[in-house]
């Protein structure tokens, strides 16, 4: 069995092959300097002074540049925005890049992951400096076989050029030559406004593939042999007594039932004999753990808001107590939201096949690193002898940075001792999940007499969410006297980050929070947040762990954007947020239509830093809006049992096409590197809609969904 490292290797050989030989660039991922960039000749040697590399850049002798991109795709549009900062330094013909996923190495890739919104911050400048190198070594080899100066020569469209004389060699014909040259440790990356391709709209680079239906995804996997397995999970805190079998064994195509680790999976020659097979197996469970069987989350959380036991202070800044005791007005508020589940288009699923000489996985995970490590630990093999090859995910959101179903699919292959695919149905999405946890929020604001804010409390109960606040996130550092703290419950159901984790509530209950300070100070919303930011930067309380400028920036732009405060017929509401490094103010405008608030339009205004692809950058943008206004309208799970009652589309329900409003998107050109766009657009949106839906109606929605709330059942 080949380790990952051989068979990158051969994959580089067929590639370098492929190219007809040429100039093959190695670059180190784990330095922002790409200080570990190596060379490699035609017949794909060894790396120049043997050198580690992570990652290639590859020129062939046909001009065509290839880069193999480490990062999981699932729809950030990373496998265009890495090429293209490629591209941009190398001054190549954008027709001319290709990219290729590249298997999971932990070896050669530093962060192979998709989360967080960092996958572009962390390979900026090593993808430019890359392609940076690489012009560099070609503008040497055309130099040397026209004896000129390097300096005397610029690129341009996959050409090196001599203006004096005219000349001109293309990329592909200056590769091999190129190729022979020692490696320039000290390259010249462009200015801004040199760049021709970054900040410019380019089409998805999969697009083509994705709309003809090529086999891309998890669910397209197949081998010769290869066997389909689906699983009964049983519900939260329960346990299997007993399995009877013998009927699903009888029917056609069924392999085996097994049962392991709580669960049973029936195993088959496809999918639809192993799903009718499941339907005839009869499971007997029994409870496994200690927990309420329909359990009272509104009862749950009154108690732990109020309760003084394993209350954890996040952050206290000045004399709370004074502060509440000399307020001449007090507003209080509690906010909370249901479980959510990820679901994504693309149910779980992976492949498997476990042999005595290593471990094969195929699949869609946004941590393949993790699936390995878990695996290995599993079957207890050596993490080198197993291979995990990335497909494109269709969807994760967070869910397939779990490894439990890829765990499913290994484990179940060593077992029945063939390869096996996974593959959940959306009722086992939905009902063997690891959900946005349950949170409860309770807030107060002192307001002296002058109506100035002196004091901020913020208690944050969550189910299965770690901590549920973000202590060091605006308003913190423009209040003098400031407590948050949280309270933790622990129970069977299992969570996990949810897009945007914690941020994708807490925005909404903040952002309205601060509204209702406002409102009760008299100050208009936009005007009271740019006054707490002057206060933050003038006198700051505490550590300041947000970019004051920066969101300014966004406020600004989103309220001239949207004509704030000077449109009539509409009720405007605002929100701002700071999450994975980027900010994003939102405008939600609601007109009453029928005596029910409709919402027409949201604009929104992003600090991501450069935006490498105004088109991908836009995307981003109006998908997390989307996502975050239809969870915020319409969507919770509810349990009983154990079990989630929500189990598919038809009860649980999602945004309709007929309900997303207008979206126009602006973005703040302040040059700086860019920063995370998959995630810092969905947290502001709840506000927004919430705030303006007050302006509108006179009555605030604090819980999710809002189309449970009176406000939506009530106004005539």
């Amino acid at each position: 069995m080949a380790t990952t490292t051989d068979k990158s290797r051969r994959d580089f050989m067929k590639l370098a092959a492929t190219a007809g030989g040429g100039l093959l660039l190695g670059f180190g991922w784990t330095s922002a300097a790409a200080d570990s960039i190596s060379v490699l000749g035609e017949a794909a040697g060894a790396a120049a002074g043997g050198v580690e590399f992570n990652s290639y850049l590859s020129i062939g002798s046909d001009g065509i540049v290839t880069i193999f991109s480490p990062n999981p795709e699932l729809g950030q549009n990373i496998k265009t925005s890495f090429p293209m900062v490629v591209a941009e330094e190398l001054d190549v013909d954008w027709k001319k890049v290709k990219v290729v996923q590249a298997p999971l190495d932990a070896k050669k890739f530093d962060r192979q992951l998709t989360g967080g919104s960092g996958a572009v911050p962390h390979s900026w400048k090593r993808l430019r400096t890359a392609g940076a190198t690489a012009k560099q070594m070609l503008k040497e080899a055309a130099a040397k076989r026209w004896n000129v100066s390097v300096n005397d020569l610029t690129t341009e469209n996959s050409t090196v050029i001599h203006k004096a004389s005219g000349r001109k060699l293309s990329y592909g014909e200056l590769a091999m030559d190129a190729s022979k040259l020692p490696v320039p440790t000290d390259v010249q990356l462009k200015d801004r406004k040199d760049f021709k391709i970054i900040g410019k709209p380019v089409r998805n680079v999969e697009q083509k593939n994705i709309v003809t239906g090529k086999p891309l995804f998890g669910l397209d996997v197949y081998r010769e042999g290869m066997l389909h397995a689906m699983i009964q999970r049983p519900a939260f805190g329960m346990k299997v007594k007993s399995v009877d079998a013998a009927a699903a064994k009888a029917m056609p195509g069924i392999v085996d039932v097994v049962t392991f680790k709580n669960n049973v999976a029936i195993v088959g020659k496809s999918t639809w004999q192993v799903k009718k097979a499941r339907q005839a197996v009869k499971i007997a469970y029994e409870k496994a753990d200690n927990i309420e069987s329909t359990p009272d989350h509104d009862r749950l959380f009154k108690q732990l808001l109020d309760t003084s036991n394993e209350v954890v202070v996040r952050r206290k800044d000045g004399d709370v107590e004074a502060a509440f005791k000399s307020a001449a007005k007090v507003i209080k508020s509690e906010y909370q939201c249901p479980f959510l589940s990820h679901s994504p288009m693309e149910p779980m699923n992976f492949f498997a096949h476990v042999r005595p000489d290593g471990v094969e996985l195929v699949g869609p995970t946004q941590t393949p690193e993790r699936a390995r490590t878990e695996t290995a630990k599993l079957l207890g093999v050596a993490p080198e002898k197993i291979t995990l090859e990335i497909t494109r995910l269709g969807g994760g959101f967070g869910r397939r940075l779990q490894a439990d179903y890829v765990l499913e699919a290994a484990e179940l292959s060593s077992l029945v001792k063939a390869p096996v695919k996974v593959i959940w149905t959306r009722e086992d999405d939905m009902t063997g999940g690891s959900y946005r946890p349950a949170v409860r929020y309770r807030f107060e604001a002192a307001l002296d007499a002058q109506n100035n804010l002196i004091g901020y409390k913020l208690r944050g109960v969550g189910i299965n969410s770690g901590n549920p606040t973000r202590e060091d996130n605006f308003p913190s550092g423009a209040v003098e006297n400031l407590l948050i703290d949280s309270v933790e419950h622990k129970s069977p159901i299992t969570t996990g980050p949810w897009r945007a984790p914690i941020t994708n509530f807490l925005a909404f209950a903040e952002q309205s929070f601060l509204d209702e300070v406002a409102q009760a100070a008299g100050k208009d919303p936009v005007k009271f947040r740019l006054d707490l930011l002057t206060k933050a930067k003038a006198k700051p309380t505490g550590a300041i762990k947000y970019d004051i400028d920066r969101m300014r920036g966004v406020i600004e732009l989103a309220a001239e954007k949207s004509g704030w405060g000077k449109k009539q017929g509409v009720f405007q509401g605002f929100s701002v947020y700071f999450s994975h490094a980027s900010y994003v103010a939102q405008v939600g405008e609601v007109a009453m239509v029928k005596g029910k608030p409709v919402l027409k339009k949201i604009y929104a205004a992003g600090d991501c830093g450069i935006v490498i692809n105004p088109s991908g950058a836009r995307q981003q943008m109006m998908g997390g809006i989307v996502d975050g206004l239809g969870h915020a309208m319409y969507s919770k799970l509810t349990f009983k049992d154990g079990l989630a009652q929500e189990n598919n589309f038809n009860n649980y329900r999602l945004i309709r096409m007929n309900e997303i409003p207008e979206i126009e998107c602006h973005f703040v050109d302040n040059g700086i590197d860019p920063t995370g766009l998959g995630e810092p657009a969905l947290p502001p949106t709840g506000g927004a809609v919430a705030n303006a839906i007050f302006k509108a109606t006179g009555k605030r929605v604090k819980n999710q969904p809002f189309i449970d709330e009176e406000v939506f059942k009530t106004v005539s």
